[in-house]
């Protein structure tokens, strides 16, 4: 009955919203975010980094970028533990940003209706940071699809532009830097500029990430440091 109900209802929906039901219904990561209480899939996305490549560590201080809904965060604060759940470990701290306004998690602090590329709020992360530097960069944050390819690149790598510039004047040496692109002409100029910072920059698509999806990451790690200059 209830699969005959279903039916009914995709038949009065748009192509692509039926095509994108069907596909939310039979995704095993969709059902495992709702098993384990994350707020969307793309949990199981940093979980699958994280486990191969540790990038973030209890004790570590993790900015994360276009938070919403805040499953991203949700992982940090256990992997940091910043929410104070692993008894006897270093305590982290969790710092998340977006447009949109995200409901509490135990252990991160946002801020809500900002927008993380302006001076603004990266003023007022860095007053939350209080003197320290961070451990960890996360940015999964993307542009409104236009539906024009290159422009939606475009505007995703001057938003990379922008998480890269904060995180290289203040992080702290041997931190990691983690951001989602799509496809597009000047991926390998990003890529380019990271390794000037960082001693390991890498392609990443985590299984979790669909097949189809334009998305990959560049996960870059050990930060170098910056000379001051006197």
């Amino acid at each position: 009955m209830l699969n005959k109900q279903i039916s009914s209802n995709l038949q009065r929906r748009s192509k692509n919203t039926q095509e994108w039901i069907t596909r939310q219904l039979s995704d095993p990561y969709v059902k495992a975010a709702k098993y384990h209480n994350f707020r969307c899939r793309s949990a199981f996305k940093l979980i699958q980094i994280n486990e191969k490549y540790k990038i973030i560590n209890p004790g570590n201080i993790v900015i994360d970028c276009g938070a919403a809904p805040g499953s991203w965060s949700q992982v940090a604060a256990v992997e940091c533990n910043s929410n104070q759940k692993r008894n006897k470990m270093p305590i982290g701290t969790v710092i998340g940003i977006d447009l949109l306004n995200i409901f509490p998690i135990e252990g991160v602090t946002f801020l809500n209706q900002s927008d993380f590329t302006t001076s603004e709020t990266q003023n007022k992360i860095i007053n939350l940071l209080n003197g320290e530097k961070v451990d960890v960069v996360l940015s999964d944050m993307a542009p409104n699809a236009s539906g024009i390819k290159s422009l939606d690149h475009e505007k995703l790598i001057e938003m990379a532009y922008n998480v890269l510039k904060f995180a290289v004047i203040n992080s702290k040496v041997n931190s990691n830097c983690l951001i989602k692109f799509w496809a597009g002409g000047r991926l390998t100029e990003i890529e380019n500029d990271m390794r000037r910072f960082y001693s390991n920059v890498k392609y990443i698509k985590p299984d979790a990430s669909r097949s189809d999806s334009a998305e990959i990451y560049l996960l870059a790690r050990f930060f170098k440091g910056i000379k001051k200059i006197v």
